[in-house]
């Protein structure tokens, strides 16, 4: 896969090495490595496995939390409510509501 990602900035070096690679050491046009496939595209390598939750009480930042990136609003929710940052911020109040905005951000409003 390296060197077909190679190929198109040092297409002579690529080629040599994918000729090594296959055993010859004469060129055969018909394996040329400009001649393959480019690799193929997997989103499931490039998705990410943790996000950076976002706590907000009224509007302002107060907390930071690293959760996994398929978090559902239950467990978020019940993850910035248990965060000790955002308690200090809750003291003497009621949480009237709690906004999740799709695994980024929640936010308390107190009050």
């Amino acid at each position: 896969m390296l060197l077909l990602m190679l190929a198109p900035e040092t297409p002579h070096i690529a080629e040599e090495l994918w000729q090594l690679r296959r055993g010859r050491s004469e060129f055969r046009a018909d394996e040329s490595i400009h001649v393959q496939a480019w690799p193929a595209w997997d989103a499931e390598w490039a998705k990410a496995q943790a996000i950076t939750l976002v706590v907000q009480v009224n509007g302002k930042v107060r907390d930071k939390i690293e959760a996994p990136a398929d978090i559902s609003e239950e467990d978020a929710r019940q993850a910035a409510l248990a965060s000790p940052a955002v308690q200090r911020w809750l003291e003497g109040k009621s949480v009237r509501k709690v906004i999740f905005a799709g695994g980024k951000l929640i936010n308390i409003v107190a009050g």
